[in-house]
Protein backbone atom coordinates (compact mmCIF):
# COMPACT_ATOMS: atom_id res chain seq x y z
CA UNK A 1 0.00 0.00 0.00
CA UNK A 2 1.37 3.39 -1.01
CA UNK A 3 1.04 6.58 0.91
CA UNK A 4 -1.53 7.68 -1.64
CA UNK A 5 -3.75 4.79 -0.57
CA UNK A 6 -3.78 5.88 3.03
CA UNK A 7 -6.76 8.09 3.76
CA UNK A 8 -6.25 10.98 6.10
CA UNK A 9 -8.59 11.28 9.04
CA UNK A 10 -10.83 14.31 8.63
CA UNK A 11 -9.76 17.37 10.59
CA UNK A 12 -11.80 18.08 13.66
CA UNK A 13 -14.32 20.85 13.30
CA UNK A 14 -13.34 24.04 15.07
CA UNK A 15 -14.66 24.20 18.63
CA UNK A 16 -17.01 26.93 19.79
CA UNK A 17 -14.12 28.39 21.79
CA UNK A 18 -11.94 28.38 18.66
CA UNK A 19 -14.64 30.13 16.62
CA UNK A 20 -15.31 32.70 19.34
CA UNK A 21 -11.62 33.55 19.62
CA UNK A 22 -11.33 33.93 15.85
CA UNK A 23 -14.34 36.25 15.71
CA UNK A 24 -12.84 38.34 18.50
CA UNK A 25 -9.52 38.56 16.67
CA UNK A 26 -11.33 39.67 13.51
CA UNK A 27 -13.32 42.25 15.47
CA UNK A 28 -10.17 43.57 17.13
CA UNK A 29 -8.49 43.96 13.75
CA UNK A 30 -11.51 45.91 12.49
CA UNK A 31 -12.24 48.13 15.48
CA UNK A 32 -9.57 49.03 18.02
CA UNK A 33 -8.24 52.35 19.27
CA UNK A 34 -4.93 53.93 20.11
CA UNK A 35 -5.60 56.06 23.21
CA UNK A 36 -2.40 58.00 22.65
CA UNK A 37 -3.95 59.61 19.56
CA UNK A 38 -7.71 59.17 20.09
CA UNK A 39 -7.92 60.95 23.46
CA UNK A 40 -7.49 64.73 23.69
CA UNK A 41 -4.62 64.89 26.16
CA UNK A 42 -3.60 68.45 25.27
CA UNK A 43 -6.66 70.54 26.11
CA UNK A 44 -6.51 71.70 29.75
CA UNK A 45 -9.07 70.23 32.16
CA UNK A 46 -12.35 72.14 32.04
CA UNK A 47 -13.65 72.19 35.62
CA UNK A 48 -17.15 73.10 34.47
CA UNK A 49 -17.62 69.37 33.74
CA UNK A 50 -18.08 66.34 35.94
CA UNK A 51 -15.65 63.43 35.91
CA UNK A 52 -18.52 60.93 35.90
CA UNK A 53 -22.30 61.01 35.75
CA UNK A 54 -23.38 62.58 39.06
CA UNK A 55 -25.94 59.81 39.61
CA UNK A 56 -23.03 57.38 39.98
CA UNK A 57 -21.40 59.37 42.77
CA UNK A 58 -21.29 57.57 46.09
CA UNK A 59 -22.88 60.62 47.73
CA UNK A 60 -25.57 61.38 45.15
CA UNK A 61 -28.98 61.49 46.85
CA UNK A 62 -27.59 62.05 50.35
CA UNK A 63 -28.08 65.09 52.55
CA UNK A 64 -24.36 65.83 52.16
CA UNK A 65 -24.72 65.96 48.36
CA UNK A 66 -27.59 68.44 48.73
CA UNK A 67 -25.37 70.72 50.84
CA UNK A 68 -22.46 70.68 48.40
CA UNK A 69 -21.92 73.45 45.87
CA UNK A 70 -22.02 72.51 42.16
CA UNK A 71 -18.23 72.99 42.11
CA UNK A 72 -17.76 70.55 44.99
CA UNK A 73 -20.04 68.01 43.33
CA UNK A 74 -18.04 68.21 40.11
CA UNK A 75 -14.75 67.90 41.96
CA UNK A 76 -16.02 64.86 43.83
CA UNK A 77 -17.08 63.09 40.63
CA UNK A 78 -13.67 63.85 39.11
CA UNK A 79 -11.90 62.36 42.11
CA UNK A 80 -14.22 59.33 42.13
CA UNK A 81 -13.68 58.74 38.39
CA UNK A 82 -9.92 58.86 38.97
CA UNK A 83 -10.24 56.36 41.83
CA UNK A 84 -12.27 53.97 39.66
CA UNK A 85 -9.62 54.28 36.95
CA UNK A 86 -6.84 53.52 39.45
CA UNK A 87 -8.70 50.45 40.70
CA UNK A 88 -9.12 49.42 37.07
CA UNK A 89 -5.35 49.57 36.59
CA UNK A 90 -4.80 47.44 39.70
CA UNK A 91 -7.17 44.75 38.53
CA UNK A 92 -5.99 44.85 34.91
CA UNK A 93 -2.50 44.02 36.15
CA UNK A 94 -3.94 41.05 38.04
CA UNK A 95 -5.91 40.02 34.93
CA UNK A 96 -2.88 40.11 32.66
CA UNK A 97 -0.87 37.82 34.93
CA UNK A 98 -3.70 35.31 35.26
CA UNK A 99 -4.23 35.15 31.49
CA UNK A 100 -0.49 34.78 30.84
CA UNK A 101 -0.30 31.90 33.32
CA UNK A 102 -3.31 30.22 31.73
CA UNK A 103 -1.81 30.29 28.25
CA UNK A 104 1.78 29.59 29.23
CA UNK A 105 3.34 27.00 26.85
CA UNK A 106 0.05 26.36 25.01
CA UNK A 107 -0.38 26.12 21.23
CA UNK A 108 0.47 29.56 19.78
CA UNK A 109 -1.38 28.74 16.55
CA UNK A 110 -4.64 28.44 18.48
CA UNK A 111 -6.82 31.55 17.95
CA UNK A 112 -7.58 31.48 21.69
CA UNK A 113 -3.84 31.85 22.43
CA UNK A 114 -3.57 34.74 19.97
CA UNK A 115 -6.70 36.36 21.39
CA UNK A 116 -5.27 36.11 24.91
CA UNK A 117 -2.20 38.07 23.80
CA UNK A 118 -4.43 40.58 22.02
CA UNK A 119 -6.44 41.06 25.21
CA UNK A 120 -3.27 41.59 27.23
CA UNK A 121 -2.09 44.20 24.72
CA UNK A 122 -5.48 45.94 25.05
CA UNK A 123 -5.20 45.95 28.83
CA UNK A 124 -1.72 47.46 28.72
CA UNK A 125 -3.05 50.34 26.61
CA UNK A 126 -6.08 50.72 28.88
CA UNK A 127 -3.92 50.93 31.98
CA UNK A 128 -1.78 53.69 30.48
CA UNK A 129 -4.94 55.46 29.32
CA UNK A 130 -6.49 55.27 32.80
CA UNK A 131 -3.28 56.51 34.41
CA UNK A 132 -3.07 59.52 32.12
CA UNK A 133 -6.79 60.18 32.57
CA UNK A 134 -6.56 60.16 36.37
CA UNK A 135 -3.57 62.48 36.22
CA UNK A 136 -5.43 64.90 33.95
CA UNK A 137 -8.38 64.88 36.35
CA UNK A 138 -6.03 66.32 38.96
CA UNK A 139 -6.08 63.27 41.21
CA UNK A 140 -3.31 61.62 43.23
CA UNK A 141 -2.46 57.92 42.69
CA UNK A 142 -5.28 56.11 44.48
CA UNK A 143 -4.45 52.58 45.60
CA UNK A 144 -6.56 49.84 47.22
CA UNK A 145 -6.11 49.31 50.95
CA UNK A 146 -3.24 47.06 52.01
CA UNK A 147 -5.39 43.97 52.66
CA UNK A 148 -6.86 44.11 49.14
CA UNK A 149 -3.41 44.55 47.60
CA UNK A 150 -1.99 41.52 49.45
CA UNK A 151 -5.02 39.34 48.71
CA UNK A 152 -4.76 40.40 45.08
CA UNK A 153 -1.12 39.35 45.09
CA UNK A 154 -2.13 35.86 46.22
CA UNK A 155 -5.13 35.67 43.89
CA UNK A 156 -3.15 36.54 40.77
CA UNK A 157 -0.56 33.89 41.66
CA UNK A 158 -2.89 30.97 42.34
CA UNK A 159 -6.31 31.58 40.76
CA UNK A 160 -7.08 29.61 37.64
CA UNK A 161 -9.92 28.19 35.62
CA UNK A 162 -13.38 29.53 36.29
CA UNK A 163 -12.21 31.37 39.43
CA UNK A 164 -9.90 33.54 37.33
CA UNK A 165 -12.23 34.16 34.39
CA UNK A 166 -15.39 34.77 36.40
CA UNK A 167 -13.54 37.28 38.63
CA UNK A 168 -12.27 39.00 35.47
CA UNK A 169 -15.86 39.13 34.24
CA UNK A 170 -17.13 40.72 37.45
CA UNK A 171 -14.61 43.56 37.29
CA UNK A 172 -15.24 44.17 33.59
CA UNK A 173 -19.04 44.06 33.73
CA UNK A 174 -19.38 46.42 36.70
CA UNK A 175 -17.15 48.98 34.97
CA UNK A 176 -18.92 48.46 31.66
CA UNK A 177 -22.37 49.48 32.88
CA UNK A 178 -21.27 52.66 34.62
CA UNK A 179 -18.97 53.68 31.78
CA UNK A 180 -21.76 53.27 29.23
CA UNK A 181 -23.66 55.94 31.18
CA UNK A 182 -20.62 58.20 31.49
CA UNK A 183 -19.67 58.08 27.81
CA UNK A 184 -23.14 59.29 26.75
CA UNK A 185 -23.44 61.99 29.42
CA UNK A 186 -22.70 65.49 28.10
CA UNK A 187 -22.14 66.68 31.68
CA UNK A 188 -18.96 64.56 31.76
CA UNK A 189 -15.70 66.13 30.59
CA UNK A 190 -15.15 65.16 26.92
CA UNK A 191 -11.79 63.38 27.29
CA UNK A 192 -13.25 61.09 29.96
CA UNK A 193 -16.17 60.28 27.66
CA UNK A 194 -13.66 59.28 24.97
CA UNK A 195 -11.77 57.08 27.44
CA UNK A 196 -15.02 55.40 28.46
CA UNK A 197 -16.05 54.82 24.85
CA UNK A 198 -12.72 53.17 24.03
CA UNK A 199 -12.93 50.96 27.10
CA UNK A 200 -16.54 49.93 26.49
CA UNK A 201 -15.90 48.95 22.87
CA UNK A 202 -12.78 46.92 23.59
CA UNK A 203 -13.93 45.40 26.88
CA UNK A 204 -17.07 44.01 25.21
CA UNK A 205 -14.78 41.52 23.46
CA UNK A 206 -12.96 40.71 26.70
CA UNK A 207 -16.26 40.00 28.45
CA UNK A 208 -17.37 37.67 25.66
CA UNK A 209 -14.17 35.67 26.00
CA UNK A 210 -14.37 35.59 29.81
CA UNK A 211 -17.92 34.20 29.64
CA UNK A 212 -16.88 31.51 27.16
CA UNK A 213 -13.86 30.56 29.25
CA UNK A 214 -15.91 30.41 32.44
CA UNK A 215 -18.44 28.06 30.83
CA UNK A 216 -15.73 25.87 29.32
CA UNK A 217 -13.70 25.64 32.53
CA UNK A 218 -16.83 24.53 34.42
CA UNK A 219 -17.60 21.63 32.09
CA UNK A 220 -17.42 18.48 34.16
CA UNK A 221 -16.72 20.38 37.39
CA UNK A 222 -18.00 18.58 40.50
CA UNK A 223 -20.15 20.04 43.25
CA UNK A 224 -17.25 20.59 45.68
CA UNK A 225 -15.18 22.46 43.11
CA UNK A 226 -18.15 24.65 42.21
CA UNK A 227 -18.80 25.47 45.85
CA UNK A 228 -15.18 26.40 46.51
CA UNK A 229 -14.71 28.50 43.40
CA UNK A 230 -18.10 30.19 43.77
CA UNK A 231 -16.94 31.45 47.15
CA UNK A 232 -13.50 32.48 45.85
CA UNK A 233 -15.12 34.47 43.01
CA UNK A 234 -17.53 36.17 45.41
CA UNK A 235 -14.76 37.17 47.83
CA UNK A 236 -12.66 38.52 44.95
CA UNK A 237 -15.70 40.44 43.70
CA UNK A 238 -16.27 41.99 47.11
CA UNK A 239 -12.71 43.31 47.30
CA UNK A 240 -12.77 44.56 43.72
CA UNK A 241 -16.01 46.50 44.14
CA UNK A 242 -15.25 47.80 47.63
CA UNK A 243 -11.92 49.13 46.36
CA UNK A 244 -13.37 51.19 43.51
CA UNK A 245 -13.80 54.43 45.46
CA UNK A 246 -10.96 55.23 47.83
CA UNK A 247 -12.00 57.09 50.99
CA UNK A 248 -9.36 59.74 50.23
CA UNK A 249 -11.52 61.04 47.36
CA UNK A 250 -13.64 62.91 49.93
CA UNK A 251 -10.67 64.63 51.52
CA UNK A 252 -9.27 65.57 48.10
CA UNK A 253 -12.66 67.01 47.13
CA UNK A 254 -12.54 69.22 50.24
CA UNK A 255 -15.16 67.26 52.20
CA UNK A 256 -15.39 65.91 55.74
CA UNK A 257 -14.08 62.39 55.19
CA UNK A 258 -15.77 60.75 58.17
CA UNK A 259 -19.17 62.19 57.38
CA UNK A 260 -18.81 61.40 53.68
CA UNK A 261 -17.82 57.78 54.35
CA UNK A 262 -20.71 57.37 56.77
CA UNK A 263 -23.29 58.76 54.34
CA UNK A 264 -21.84 56.85 51.38
CA UNK A 265 -22.14 53.55 53.26
CA UNK A 266 -25.80 54.25 53.98
CA UNK A 267 -26.61 55.57 50.49
CA UNK A 268 -29.48 53.45 49.18
CA UNK A 269 -29.42 55.20 45.80
CA UNK A 270 -25.85 54.12 45.12
CA UNK A 271 -26.55 50.59 46.34
CA UNK A 272 -29.48 50.42 43.92
CA UNK A 273 -27.28 51.62 41.03
CA UNK A 274 -24.72 48.90 41.77
CA UNK A 275 -27.38 46.18 41.98
CA UNK A 276 -28.98 47.23 38.71
CA UNK A 277 -25.60 47.29 36.98
CA UNK A 278 -24.99 43.67 37.96
CA UNK A 279 -28.35 42.11 37.08
CA UNK A 280 -27.04 40.49 33.90
CA UNK A 281 -23.84 39.37 35.59
CA UNK A 282 -25.70 37.72 38.47
CA UNK A 283 -27.99 35.96 36.00
CA UNK A 284 -24.93 34.56 34.21
CA UNK A 285 -23.24 33.41 37.43
CA UNK A 286 -26.50 31.79 38.50
CA UNK A 287 -26.75 29.92 35.19
CA UNK A 288 -23.24 28.56 35.85
CA UNK A 289 -24.14 27.36 39.35
CA UNK A 290 -21.88 29.96 40.99
CA UNK A 291 -24.47 31.75 43.14
CA UNK A 292 -24.19 29.50 46.17
CA UNK A 293 -25.46 30.55 49.62
CA UNK A 294 -21.95 31.38 50.96
CA UNK A 295 -21.19 33.36 47.78
CA UNK A 296 -24.41 35.36 48.11
CA UNK A 297 -23.23 36.68 51.48
CA UNK A 298 -20.34 38.52 49.80
CA UNK A 299 -22.37 39.68 46.81
CA UNK A 300 -24.91 41.21 49.19
CA UNK A 301 -22.16 42.89 51.23
CA UNK A 302 -20.85 44.41 48.00
CA UNK A 303 -24.38 45.49 47.02
CA UNK A 304 -24.20 43.47 43.84
CA UNK A 305 -27.41 41.59 44.50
Amino acid sequence: MTSADVQRAPEAAPSGRHETAQRLLDSSATLSYDPATEVDWETPLDKDFHGASPEWSTLYGTSYWAEMTPEQQKELTRQEAASVASTGIWFEMILQQMVLRDFYAKDPTDPAFQWALTEIADECRHSIMFARGAQKLGAPPYRPRRLAVELGRVFKAVAGGEAAYAAILVAEEVLDVMQRDWMRDERVVPFVRTINNIHVVEESRHMKFAREETREQLEGAGAVRRQINALVIAIASYFIVSSMVNRDVYKNAGLDTERAVREAKANEHHKSMMRSSCAGLMEFLGSCGLLTKPALVFYKRANLI
